[in-house]
């Protein structure tokens, strides 16, 4: 099996990776400990992404904190002048993850401003006493800088619609116990199921379908006629990052002897892959077949982990 190298939209996994330094997993190690292959979900019957029926990042990077043996300090909320503060303070005492941020208000990045809501996260290095924020933003922008006004207004995420409470970041990573990456990804597979199972603990928006029916639903959307907004963000994102998840999902899962999962977890990330041509070529009959055929695998993955 070759797997995949390259680039991709690992913004929580590649600033987890940052901050730990020497101490990190691979990045597609820490991207199936969040949880996030594991599954697929079509949030508010409108926006399809490829990771768990009500799964978050947030939720994500505490999972993978814990499992690799890591304990820090998450804080939130406050005033722009107190979140400042704190950033400032912890960036004295080493790499902050900072995140949720609104992605189009990253001003360092072209064409932007803009206001699509997209959640990104990023490693802090430090604040300079003239209000410049230093920090490596893992898509494709290493030692960035930001004013800092600029900074907070894309922190504040008003826009990220799964968190209610801005300037979210950790700080201050310590390691609690040694844990090997095996050990880890074993202690993730319950949860791994969990995920596939369709969690009902969390709140998602009215709507929301998750798992085959949230693929089927897809399907449909695709018959009936995708609008350009939806077309763009599966074409943009949400397709490559499903199959490269899957890709990394199928590789930890083969290195834990579980061939039976791996291999459903490779077919998933090769059809997930395989959506892109028909999607961009407006091929929709092809892509609503594909995405048919991808739906009954999830609940597979399931009955595999089990």
């Amino acid at each position: 099996m070759t797997y995949y190298t390259g680039s991709g939209p690992y913004c929580y996994a590649n600033s987890l990776a940052m901050v730990l330094g020497d101490d990190a997993p691979p990045p597609r190690v820490i991207e199936v400990l969040t949880g996030s292959p594991f599954g697929f979900e079509l949030i508010g019957g409108t926006l399809p992404l490829f990771d768990p029926y009500s799964w978050d990042p947030d939720t994500g990077l505490d999972a993978a904190i814990a499992l690799l043996g890591f304990g820090c300090e998450r804080s939130a909320g406050g005033t722009p002048e107190e979140a400042e503060a704190r950033l400032r303070a912890a960036a004295g005492r080493g790499p902050v993850l900072v995140g949720p941020v609104d992605m189009g208000l990253l001003l360092h990045q072209p064409g932007t401003p803009n206001a699509d809501g997209a959640d990104h996260f990023v490693t802090v290095l430090q604040v300079d006493d003239d209000g410049t924020v230093l920090f490596h933003d893992p898509q494709a922008h290493p030692y960035a800088t930001l004013p800092i006004a600029d900074f907070l207004a894309a922190w504040e995420a008003k826009a990220v619609a799964y968190i209610d409470t801005p300037y979210v970041m950790r700080a201050d990573f310590v390691r609690e116990r040694a844990v090997t990456i095996e050990d880890a990804l074993r202690r993730s597979l319950p949860d791994a199921r969990r995920w596939l199972a369709g969690r009902q603990d969390r709140p998602v928006p009215p709507g929301t379908l998750g798992g085959a029916a949230g693929v089927e639903a897809l399907a449909a959307m695709v018959e009936r006629g995708l609008d350009e907004r939806t077309r763009g963000f599966l074409a943009w994102f949400a397709i490559q990052v499903g199959a490269r998840r899957l890709d990394d999902a199928a590789r930890c899962l083969e290195t834990l002897g579980l061939a039976e999962a791996a291999a459903i977890a490779a077919g998933q990330a090769r059809a997930v892959g395989g959506l892109q041509h028909p999607l961009v070529r407006r091929e929709d009959r092809v892509l609503a077949a594909r995405l048919r055929r991808l739906a009954p695998s999830y609940e597979r993955l399931r009955v595999a982990l089990a």
